[in-house]
């Protein structure tokens, strides 16, 4: 799916955004709002991480269950 350090980039970009539309909203008075925004961020991070650790155990389960 993803070469070697792309969903380290990726992680880290979603990581800066979201903190930066937190910065914002929350000075505009919208705590509610930023804390969302980064609940969102956050699920986005994860769906990320698990869809990662996925393949990762797909790749171990072909090594170890290797049949020919």
């Amino acid at each position: 799916m993803f070469t070697d350090a792309t969903i380290l980039f990726q992680i880290a970009g979603i990581g800066i955004i979201v903190a930066l539309i937190h910065t914002i909203l929350k000075q505009m008075g919208k705590e509610e709002i930023a804390q969302f925004a980064t609940l969102i961020g956050f699920i986005i991070v994860l769906v990320l991480v698990i869809d990662g650790l996925s393949d990762l155990f797909q790749q171990i389960k072909s090594v170890f269950l290797y049949q020919g």
